[in-house]
Order: structure tokens, then sequence, then C-alpha cells
């Protein structure tokens, strides 16, 4: 009797152990996210994150991130055809269940100095990138029922002076997220665009500022990248917008676009119901200019 108890009892036991949450995992196969840009910044925070969520991530940046649950791939985004290739090796094994990019480059110079290099290679890095890395994760992403989320900016929304090249850039990601969703959503994948505000990140310090190349503007430029990284390094930590990031990824309907946090939601409410001169004022303000 009492053994015939004992049996009953593990019986149980095995079947409560089967419900767990561990046991669940180990028989779901883990699914693999390619972060391209993940070497610092809000790409390495969600490349760590959704490792920790149990995901396979793969990096793909020109340098590697640091963490032992990630796996990097050496592409340069500016250059055509790498980021193709690096996204076919990621694949090969597992395919691609979520694309998330977030490989971004900042220039602070007046239109009237810039120079075609630098701005066809910010182009290059902040959009034709992503366009490119859409493109290749497509076919990986539509037999998995996909997710992609490219990581915009404010930014795009609302112009920031003397950055105007990277504001035009995230603008064009937005518009690429919102029309690729319309086409793909009936073929099962889902496409967003992340827009977070300033955020605390290197990514302030790599901003390449023009100073002795437009010596007439060097006071304007001076004084709008000084506030722009003051709101950047004041403003919310990777990690939070890393959270957002995962957040929407997981959503079952998720939105096209969608800023992080209430007050850049309300910042984008009035950016649309204000008139233009009237926000263009404004930002003249806020960044020190006349």
């Amino acid at each position: 009797m009492e053994k015939r108890e004992n049996q009953e009892r593990e019986t149980t036991a095995e079947k409560i152990a089967e419900k767990t949450p561990e046991r669940v995992a180990e028989r779901t196969p883990a699914k693999t996210a390619v972060v391209v840009g993940a070497s610092s910044g809000i790409g390495r925070e969600t490349a760590l994150m959704l490792a920790s969520r149990g995901y396979r991530v793969v990096n793909i940046s020109r340098t590697p991130c640091k963490g032992e649950r990630v796996r990097s791939i050496s592409a340069d985004a500016a250059q055509e055809g790498e980021l193709g290739k690096a996204i076919a090796d990621a694949a090969e094994k597992n395919g691609i269940d979520l694309l998330i990019y977030s490989a971004g480059f900042s220039m602070a110079a007046p239109l009237e100095h810039a120079k075609s290099g630098d701005y066809r290679y910010l182009f290059e890095v902040n959009y034709f990138g992503a366009i490119e890395a859409l493109k290749a994760a497509l076919p990986y992403l539509k037999k998995r029922g996909g997710r992609a989320v490219l990581v915009g900016s404010l930014g795009g929304d609302i112009p920031i002076p003397y950055d105007g090249f990277y504001s035009a850039s995230k603008a064009a990601l937005t518009m690429l997220a919102r029309e690729a969703n319309m086409e793909l959503k009936g073929r099962g994948v889902r496409v967003s665009a992340l827009l977070p505000g300033g955020t605390a990140t290197d990514f302030t310090y790599n901003r390449m500022i023009y100073k002795d190349e437009a010596t007439d503007y060097a006071g304007n430029v001076k004084k709008a990248s000084a506030a722009l990284a003051n709101m950047e390094q004041g403003g919310m930590s990777a990690s939070l917008v890393a959270g957002a990031i995962v957040k929407l990824a997981e959503r079952k309907n998720p939105p096209p676009v969608v800023s992080v946090g209430p007050k850049n939601g309300f910042l984008r409410f009035c950016n649309r119901v204000l008139p233009e001169q009237f926000v263009d004022n404004m930002v003249m303000r806020k960044f020190n200019q006349k």
C-alpha cells in the first residue's frame, strides 16, 4: 500500500514538473534574433536582454559584442553586400525569427559645408543598411512569421538643428517600417519602427562634429551639439530602450511606429497638432539657436 502511494506521488510530481517553465523551455526550440549594431549602446543592451530571455542571439557589426551568450559576425553596414552575407551566415543553421536594426551614425554639420562623403556614409549606415538587412532577412522571417524592429529616433519626427542629415535618415527609416509593414503583414511578417528620445550611450561621444570645416557656423554648431549631448546624457537609459524593443518585438499585433516613454509620446503628439513653424521655433530655443 505504501509502495503504491509513493508511486502515485512520484507520478504526480512528474506531471507537475512537466508543466514548469523550465521543462517547457527545454521542449521549445530557442528563437534566433539577429541584432545589427550590438557592439555597444542600445543594440548591445538589446542583444544581452534577448539572450537572457532564451533567444539565440547573433550580433552583426564591425566590432564584436562583449557578451558570452552573443555570437558576433563582422560586417560593415556601409559596405554594399556585407550585411546580406552576414545575415545569410547567421541564418544558416537556425533561420531567423527576429531582426533588430540598431546601427547608427550622427554628424553635426551645417548644410552649406557638409561633405558628400560624410552624409552619404550616414545614409548608408542609418537607412540603406536597414533596407539591405531587411531584404536579406525576409526569406527567413517569412518562414517563421517573424518580426523586424528598426531603431529610429524622435529626431526623425522633430528636427535637430545641425543634425539634419541624421533626422532625415531616421524619418526615412520610419517611413520604410510603415510601408514594409503594409507589404509584409499579409505574409506573416510584422515590421515596426521604435523611436527613442535622448538616450545616455557612447553614441554622444562618437558624433562627428564639424568645427574647423565651418568656422562661420562654429558658434551655432557648438551650442546645438552641446544641447543635444546634454539631452542624451541626461535622458533615458539604453536598458530602458532595449526593454521597449523586446516588448515591441514580442507583441502579437505590434504597431508600425511607437515612441519610448510618455514624454516622447506627448512630444510626437504635439508635433502633429501644432503648426510646424511654432514647433520649429520651440526647437530652436531648446538648442540655443537664434
